[in-house]
């Protein structure tokens, strides 16, 4: 008697230049939480990540976009902060449309296969 077992395909998608990684899903949720919070230094803190490591994602990101995807503000009464372009919230669609996209071509074809 064989036992019946629901596999499934596990994928992640980058989208990356000659100068490297430009996006993936940690730099899209990143870009979500600075959006969200307005400032990079508490995205990082609630991603359980450094401000050096957030900021060199973010200058990574912007460098290799044709247009920056976030902008920071400088200080003044409440300091500083940072906000998203319309290129960073467009960027922010398209990848995950792409993301959508290859999943459920991956889950078709995987469908095909029967071990």
């Amino acid at each position: 008697m064989s036992k019946k077992i629901k596999y499934a395909i596990k994928s992640k998608i980058w989208i990356c230049t000659e100068e490297g990684t430009f996006l993936g899903e940690g730099r899209i949720s990143l870009l979500n939480k600075i959006d969200e919070l307005g400032s990079i230094s508490k995205a990082a803190k609630e991603m359980n990540m450094s401000y050096t490591k957030a900021w060199g994602l973010v200058n990574s990101m912007n460098s290799q976009s044709k247009t920056p995807l976030v902008e920071r503000t400088i200080g003044g009464p409440g300091g500083g902060g940072a906000v998203l372009t319309e290129a960073g919230k467009h960027t922010i669609t398209v990848f995950q449309q792409v993301n959508k996209k290859a999943k459920a071509s991956l889950d078709k074809e995987f469908d095909k296969i029967s071990f």
